[in-house]
Formats: C-alpha cells, sequence, structure tokens
C-alpha cells in the first residue's frame, strides 16, 4: 500500500474556500459542531408564569429597573453578533469543518433572538415599553456606547473581500479576539450575572432557567473563537506581536469601562446586594481568564466579586472556562475517523 501524499501547508486564514472535508485538517471544530447539535433546546419549553408574578409582586422598582435595562440590551445583542458571523467571519474562515460550526453558531444565535423577543413580549406587556426597548442602541446611552464599541471592531474588518496580507490578518484577529473576549465574554456574561443573582434571590426561574441554555451555547462559541485564535498563532505566530498583546489590553480595557456604565445605569435605583465596584471587578476577573485563554500574562489580579457566580450548576451549564456539558442532550448517530484521506 503506498504512503499517502503529505497535506500541502495550510493556513485558516488562507484566502479562498476549501470545499471538501477530505482531509480533515482541524477535526476539532468538527468536534465542536457535533457537540452543539447534540444540545439542542428550543424556546417552547421556558415558562415564565412565575416571572411575571415576581415582576408584579416581589420585586421592587431598582429591581425591575435592571430588568428592563437587561433585557433591552438583549433584544439586540444577539443580532450584533449575528451580523459579524456573516460578514466577517464565516468569509475568511478557510476550513469546511469551521464554517459547518459556524452556521450552527449562526442558528443558535437565532435562536437567542427568538428568546429575548419571547422574553421581552413577556415582561413588557406595554407597547409603548417595548417600542422603547428595541430601540436601546438609539436611546439608552449605556446600551448605545456598548454597540458603538462592537461596531467599531465589526466595522474594521467589514470592507475585506479576502485577506491577503499580514496587517490584514492581524484585523482579523482582533475582530475574533473582539467578539470572544469582549463582546460574549464581558457583555454577554455580565449579563448572565445579573440574571444569576435574582435568581440566588429566588426570583425570576424562567429567565435563569433559559438563560442557563443560552449561558451554554455562548460558552461553546468562545471556546470555538478562542480555538480559531489559537490555531491561527499556531500557524502563523508572528502576527500576534507585542503591539497586538498592549492592543488586546487596551481592547478588554475599553469593554470593561463601557460595561461599568452600563453597571451604573442599571444599578442606579441602589439594587441590594450588588454594586457597581463588585461588578467591576468581576468583569477585570473574567478578563484576566481571557487573557490567559490568548496566553498573556493577567493583567488585574483580582478575585471573583461574585461568590454566586462559583456556585453554578455544571450539571445543567457548561463551565465558562472548561466546557464541560452533561445534560440536556439529543443523540447525535453515526462516528467518522478523522485519519482517512477520502
Amino acid at each position: 500500500m503506498s504512503a499517502q501524499p503529505p497535506l500541502k501547508k495550510h493556513h485558516l486564514l488562507d484566502a479562498g474556500f476549501e470545499l471538501t472535508l477530505r482531509p480533515m485538517r482541524y477535526p476539532e471544530f468538527y468536534e465542536m459542531y457535533r457537540a452543539a447539535i447534540r444540545n439542542t433546546w428550543t424556546v417552547e419549553e421556558v415558562d415564565f408564569s412565575i416571572d411575571v408574578t415576581d415582576l408584579r409582586s416581589r420585586m421592587s422598582p431598582a429591581d425591575r429597573h435592571l430588568i428592563h435595562r437587561l433585557v433591552a440590551f438583549f433584544a439586540t445583542g444577539d443580532s450584533i453578533v449575528s451580523n459579524n458571523l456573516v460578514l466577517n467571519l464565516y468569509k475568511h474562515l478557510n476550513s469546511p469543518e469551521a464554517r459547518m460550526y459556524l452556521s450552527r453558531q449562526l442558528y443558535e444565535e437565532a435562536l437567542h433572538v427568538q428568546f429575548y423577543l419571547t422574553l421581552l413580549d413577556t415582561y413588557m406587556p406595554d407597547p409603548d415599553a417595548r417600542v422603547q426597548a428595541f430601540a436601546a442602541v438609539e436611546n439608552i446611552p449605556s446600551i448605545r456606547k456598548k454597540a458603538e464599541f462592537c461596531f467599531k471592531w465589526i466595522d474594521s474588518i467589514q470592507h475585506l473581500d479576502r485577506i491577503e496580507t499580514r496587517e490584514q490578518r492581524r484585523e482579523f484577529l482582533l475582530n475574533q479576539i473582539c467578539f470572544a473576549a469582549c463582546i460574549e465574554g464581558l457583555f454577554f456574561f455580565a449579563a448572565f450575572a445579573y440574571v444569576y443573582f435574582f435568581r440566588s434571590r429566588g426570583l425570576l426561574p424562567g429567565l435563569a432557567s433559559g438563560t442557563n441554555w443560552v449561558f451554554r451555547d455562548e460558552s461553546c462559541h468562545m471556546a470555538f473563537a478562542f480555538e480559531a485564535i489559537r490555531t491561527v498563532r499556531n500557524e502563523e505566530p508572528d502576527l500576534f506581536d507585542a503591539q497586538m498583546q498592549e492592543q488586546v489590553y487596551a481592547m478588554l480595557a475599553e469593554a470593561i469601562d463601557c460595561e461599568t456604565q452600563f453597571a451604573e445605569d442599571v444599578l442606579a435605583g441602589g439594587v441590594a446586594g450588588i454594586s457597581t465596584r463588585d461588578m467591576r471587578q468581576y468583569l477585570e476577573y473574567c478578563a484576566d481568564q481571557h487573557f490567559v485563554k490568548l496566553g498573556m500574562p493577567k493583567r488585574y489580579g483580582v478575585k471573583n466579586s461574585l461568590p454566586f457566580m462559583e456556585l453554578q450548576d455544571v450539571q445543567e451549564l457548561t463551565n465558562f472556562f472548561e466546557r464541560r456539558v452533561s445534560a440536556y442532550q439529543v443523540g447525535v448517530q453515526g462516528e467518522v475517523a478523522f485519519d482517512e484521506a477520502f
């Protein structure tokens, strides 16, 4: 039996589209796709009936202000992520396995949009309040600031049809890092922390149960993005130099400032049990975990300031930094051998 010829040198950010899955160059992306398929859920499974009672009779005006701001952010946040997937990421990752995963991620982002639409319609029966929430990017400064931060990095590579130069590769990496470490890893993770804060007080169980599934999805999205970044760095190590490292530190510092401004807004009424200082330290703690994922030294050196976030049930959730899924999986039939050429 003659030996197979060696694979030609291939980089994840090579221009063009590799069209076949054989030989499979990036089996880890294929496995992520299969894991995502196993974790399928639907919005119809979430029961908001207790939440409606909690909002009406068990929560203070400051609590309700926090929730209304949070829902307003959710109303557009995942649409921003979806746009970045379609406009900037799918066309530049030259791996059919990676594009399979991104296709599944796009479905999950649409599911999250549906979840937040249902959440908003349930929590805000007044049509005028709903209109204001959906227009949050325009009329709520703390949400507009976060959106402008996102658009700055999304727009930075939106003009690129092909990645051909070293500088364009760096721009792509920065976009991917912003998506993984800032949008998903700080903005959404802070939002989930508010949800679990209410759960720790025995409030809004419907929101918490749906967020469990969203949180697990988002954790897997981050794991994929960090793996793509790691792959590019391994293939082209000169891209991630000292200048880029400083850009990443500055990027996350700006994201923390944006999210701190949002915390000042949502906690403006004085929510008992959580403070802006707590949230900022928690964001710094999360940012340090992302720096480690990126092979960079920690910048803040702080502890987790939200103890209820240490108690997440790993039977329901993907552990945020270790990605262990153990619940709510549907079967996937068939096995694939990765070492076959065709």
